[in-house]
């Protein structure tokens, strides 16, 4: 009999040990992967075992059913991992600023020279998607400045156009002076709030 105790007693403890293994077997993984402008970022992992933070560049959680574990990946193991997909990911959105000369739908020769920039980048995408926001200064009234900021945007989704986008993948807007980028009184010449900003997404 205590033999057979013994035996029933091996298969529970290894049932047991089983089970356990089982709960602590990897269900998922999660990395914390650096952001491209090297701007500290960090993730919390929840389950309903935990909860664990990751806040270091390819840090790495193992889903488990008793919570996340902490682990550890290299750039080189994410690679070979997660490679593919990575590359599937969309580019981030990225906003241009131009600026306009006063009074005028022409651009500064500072801005004009980047507008090769800004279609270089939409150039990166496959299906880009922009938006140009016109805006102007406190100078003039509303009706003047809504105006002159629809103009300022489409000067500028000219330009794209001309670069080569197709039109329907540019809207321009005016924004008159509602949104200024530097706050100042009403018909006050502000160079930095005669703009438009270039959203590519």
């Amino acid at each position: 009999m205590s033999g057979r105790r013994a035996a029933v007693r091996r298969v529970a403890l290894a049932l047991v040990a089983a089970e356990l293994a089982a709960c602590a077997a990897p269900q998922g993984q999660v990395v914390l992967l650096p952001e491209r402008d090297g701007k500290a970022t960090s993730v919390v992992v929840t389950q309903p075992g935990g909860e664990l933070v990751l806040s270091q560049p390819y840090a790495a959680a193992s889903l488990t059913r008793n919570g996340p574990q902490p682990a550890t990946r290299t750039p080189a193991e994410v690679q070979a991992r997660f490679g593919a997909a990575m590359a599937a990911l969309p580019l981030p959105p990225t906003r241009f600023t131009l600026y306009f000369v006063e009074g005028k739908d022409e651009f500064t020769d500072e801005s004009r020279r980047q507008i090769d920039a800004v279609f270089a980048e939409i150039a990166r995408r496959p299906l880009p998607d922009v938006v140009v926001i016109g805006h102007t200064d406190r100078v003039g009234s509303d009706e003047y400045n809504d105006t002159l900021s629809r103009q300022r945007a489409e000067v500028a989704r000219q330009a794209l156009v001309l670069r080569g986008l197709a039109p329907e993948q540019v809207v321009a807007v005016g924004r008159g002076k509602r949104e200024l980028a530097v706050p100042t009184a009403d018909g006050v010449a502000e160079a930095r709030n005669r703009r438009v900003e270039i959203q590519v997404r």
